[in-house]
């Protein structure tokens, strides 16, 4: 590797100490899932024996598990230390994938699912209340946004790893994969064992144990953050469909533009998170993230204009640009109002129920966007595009509310 290259992959991992460790650990997991999300429908149907249906369904069950537990885990986190929380759920996920290799039934499938879901959703609750404990509050979302881009670059690596299963196409290639990917999570977990112990909560504050299931204002802003994260499925599921029903662009376009998606959250992510500093630049990073992404819908709905092979490309190319700096202006502005907003000794519960997000969206997502853009078309599109920009102005008042309504250090700066 040149010198040159070397610096460009230095740029990508935060600086040398606590954070570093903590983004080894990120890029171990999203190796293990890059590979799965690449290889999962084809493994779960071709070897373990599961029609496509069972598939889903199995799948939904075990996220809306997983969705249940994350408030649950990490308020486990808070109170016996996020860094043994958080290697004992890698544990546990690793022991959910190397579960699958021996499965061969539904009811079995959807037990290791609910167990790998579970443990997903509480391992992300508690790496961030372990990032909270390490990283000074001034530079969590910078942090934040290191770890990012090193998960971007662990999820292409993972599905590089994954397509060539696909291309082998055997079950011994999809079973190896599988045990790879259980083995980057007990590699993560090492990489997390590494860094130093955060104390637990040792006092009790008043009021409820869950306290964050009582936070109105805070609940608020993790429904307006599920709302914008319809971005994911509208990227991984809508697109695709949308590119090969309604334009004329090759079917190689959508892996294009994920490659575009991937390396540009992975080179400028941090660019961006440097210039979220507090709630009111949080804010406005969300709110431009919701112009971005309604611009984004409407150059996606002019792609089915008649466009040429040529053009279509590059109006889809332009939606997916504006929809990825979306995508990381949201970010940015997200971790920042997730991490200010949670009390010091509670930073699991909160981060387990804000980053519900995702979970909701995948929930929703596909029923609620494929009859909206699918069924509607250009004027579906125009409608979500409105549903991001109206959701991303609702974010300020939120976070002034949230403000005003929370402890004394969580101010909203002006």
């Amino acid at each position: 590797m040149t010198t040159t290259a070397v610096r460009r992959t230095a740029g990508l991992l935060p600086p040398a100490g606590h954070a570093r460790g903590l983004a080894l650990a990120q890029l171990a997991n999203a190796i293990g899932d890059g590979a799965f999300l690449v290889t999962s429908a084809l493994f779960f149907t071709r070897v373990v024996g599961l029609s496509a249906g069972q598939v889903g369904l199995g799948l939904t069950i075990a996220w809306a598990v997983g969705f249940l537990a994350g408030v649950p885990l990490g308020h486990l986190a808070d109170r016996r230390g996020p860094r043994g929380t958080a290697i004992l759920l890698a544990v546990l996920t690793a022991t959910a994938v190397g579960s699958f290799l021996f499965v061969r039934s539904f009811p079995l499938f959807v037990a290791a699912a609910i167990v790998y879901a579970t443990a997903q959703t509480g391992l992300a609750a508690a790496r961030q209340a372990l990032l909270a404990g390490l990283v000074d509050a001034a530079e969590r979302t910078t942090v934040r946004a290191y770890l990012q881009s090193t998960v971007n670059a662990g999820l292409a690596i993972g599905a590089g790893i994954g397509g060539l299963a696909l291309t082998v196409d055997t079950s011994a290639a999809y079973l190896v994969v599988f045990a790879l990917d259980g083995l980057s999570f007990l590699i993560a977990a090492i990489a997390l064992h590494r860094l130093p112990a955060v104390a637990a909560a040792t006092t009790r504050t008043a009021g409820p144990k869950l306290a964050v299931l009582r936070d109105k204002p805070y609940a608020v802003l993790t429904l307006l953050n599920a709302i914008m994260l319809l971005y994911m499925p509208l990227l991984s599921l809508v697109l695709p469909l949308w590119i090969v029903t309604q334009t004329d662009a090759p079917g190689w376009t959508m892996a294009a533009l994920l490659v575009l998606n991937t390396m540009t959250v992975t080179f400028f992510q941090v660019k961006v998170a440097r210039r979220v500093t507090d709630l009111r630049t949080a804010s406005k990073s969300v709110r431009n993230a919701g112009l971005a992404m309604l611009l984004a819908c409407a150059v996606f709905a002019l792609s089915a204009t008649g466009l040429s092979t040529e053009s279509a490309v590059l109006v889809l190319g332009l939606g997916a640009a504006l929809l990825v700096f979306g995508e990381m202006m949201l970010a940015s502005g997200s971790w920042e109002i997730s991490f200010a907003l949670a009390p010091a000794d509670k930073q699991g519960q909160y981060q387990g129920f804000f980053g519900s997000g995702p979970a909701i969206a995948r929930m929703l997502g596909p029923v609620l966007l494929t009859t909206m853009i699918l069924g509607w078309g250009p004027i579906g599109w125009l409608l979500v595009g409105a549903l991001f920009l109206g959701t991303s102005c609702l974010t300020g008042p939120a976070v002034r509310w949230a403000a005003r309504s929370s402890l004394p250090t969580k101010e909203y700066a002006h």
